[in-house]
């Protein structure tokens, strides 16, 4: 059994029924819904047509609405692409004006006056550098050093300009009132900068009653350098490591990566690792050996997901890269150190009471020889602090609340399964047993592990019993 999630990005490549399922069906645990193309109207399409294809698959995926943040987009650009020549001079503009043969609009008026003469100015994913001669009040006058093509509202990086927009805008909070409305299970924050940034999406949340959890991405130099902080203050995070490359110098992307993912597991947060990571399958039916050591090497750092973005939203192959990324993660799983890291990954909090029977479930499960780790949960806590601890057992989650049951799918290790919780302890340790042995994770005679919350107590998940499956 795979324990390493796949995130794969929908685009058009997998607006189609058949192909979303086939995603499903060959491994995808969760569906990103990219905010920063499209429109509500076709979100809303591939929202329903997701829920669909899970369906026909026979299995619960988690939609990870990607809000945009403060990324600096450029406008609407005639036929939609652009090719610059190496030398060009090229002018941003950001009153509107439509693009010329040597202009571009952009879609931020602060950004003649962030930048200054000869600071650099990446499109594309830093693919085109552009370097700036001058800037007027509403125009930046620059030379093309690095041509290619360009699309209309691809991103633009600023590395070391202070001044850009704030991280979550109206229109950013009404994205999210739009994940609320159509059950979208987890949120993921663009351009995160400090812990703070993630202030107003929380507080929506909070206006709204939900409690979707909120995944920070760390794309910025300000937030790998604040990444203690934000790891605390988020439900998860995502290294970027698309914009992140073009923020830090690009040699230091995989240390920070390293340390990132570390510090997901030190304090009991899930990860994600994205970009690039079988960038050649956007054309090619295999990946290269160095992306498939990537990925490799992502899992033996101890991120709970992978994440494909071009390679399944706009390329030729979906299914392929999908089931490409779930052969590699599994391979590489059987060679993880878990006896290692149940000690030593997780921060141990103190007077955490479901922190500390996360633990001692793990550790039963090695001592014990259990066959599984039931956890039947309402929000879906629990479950992510027993896969903190990396079990090599399956961890089942179990709960009446079917997008708790989406959202686990995020975490290491973590299978799950809709279950009606009985009125009392005995039953629900019964019926939680009986649950294990009719999805195949435990056989009559077998030792579980179960954990569970005594009424009234108040202090959440505190027991852990270790049952004989009847």
């Amino acid at each position: 059994m795979r324990r390493t999630k796949i995130v794969a990005t929908l685009g058009p490549a997998t607006h189609n029924p058949e192909i979303l399922s086939g995603l499903i069906s060959v491994g995808a645990d969760v569906l990103r819904l990219n905010f920063s193309h499209g429109t509500r109207e076709d979100h809303a399409r591939l929202v329903d047509m997701a829920r669909t294809a899970a369906k026909k698959a026979g299995r619960e995926v988690g939609l990870l609405g990607d809000i945009p943040g403060p990324k600096i987009r450029l406008g609407d650009l005639e036929g939609d692409v652009m090719h610059l020549r190496n030398g060009q001079d090229l002018t941003l503009t950001t009153d509107g004006t439509r693009n010329g043969r040597d202009t571009i609009p952009v879609g931020w008026a602060g950004l003649p006056d962030a930048v200054k003469t000869d600071d650099v100015i990446y499109l594309a994913d830093g693919s085109i550098r552009l370097r700036v001669r001058e800037s007027g009040e509403s125009r930046v006058l620059t030379r093309v050093e690095t041509g290619g093509t360009v699309a209309s509202h691809q991103g633009m990086n600023l590395p070391g300009v202070e001044a850009v927009p704030a991280a979550v805008d109206q229109s950013d909070l009404d994205w999210v009132d739009f994940a609320i409305d159509h059950g979208v299970d987890l949120l993921a924050v663009s351009f995160v900068r400090s812990a703070s940034d993630l202030d107003p999406v929380h507080a929506r949340l909070v206006e709204r009653g939900e409690d979707i959890p909120v995944i920070a991405k760390i794309e910025k130099r300000e937030a790998a350098e604040a990444a203690e902080q934000i790891v605390q203050a988020a439900d998860g995070i995502m290294v970027a490591r698309g914009d992140l490359g073009i923020e830090v110098p690009i040699e230091s992307v995989p240390q920070i990566q390293k340390q990132l993912l570390a510090l997901a597991g030190r304090y009991s947060r899930p990860s994600i690792t994205a970009t690039q990571m079988l960038a050649s399958m956007v054309r090619s039916t295999r990946p290269t050996r160095a992306e498939a050591t990537d990925v490799a090497n992502a899992v033996y750092d101890g991120t709970d997901a992978l994440m494909l973005s071009e390679e399944t939203a706009i390329g030729k192959y979906p299914i392929e890269a999908v089931r490409m990324m779930a052969r590699i993660a599994e391979e590489s799983e059987r060679h993880l150190p878990y006896e290692e890291w149940r000690h030593t990954r997780t921060r141990h909090a103190e007077h955490d009471v479901a922190d500390t029977v996360s633990y001692a479930a793990v550790s039963a499960a090695y001592q014990l020889d259990l066959s599984v780790l039931v956890v039947p949960t309402r929000s879906g806590r629990t479950p992510r602090l027993v896969s903190a601890h990396r079990p090599r057992v399956p961890v089942l989650a179990l709960s009446e609340r079917v997008e708790t049951v989406r959202r686990v799918n995020l975490l290491f290790g973590v299978q799950s399964a809709q279950h009606d919780e009985p009125p009392n302890l005995d039953e629900l340790l019964a019926s939680s047993a009986e649950r294990a042995r009719e999805l195949g994770y435990a056989h009559s005679g077998d030792l579980i592990g179960i954990t569970a919350g005594l009424a009234g107590q108040g202090l959440g998940t505190n027991l852990l019993e270790v049952h004989r499956v009847p």
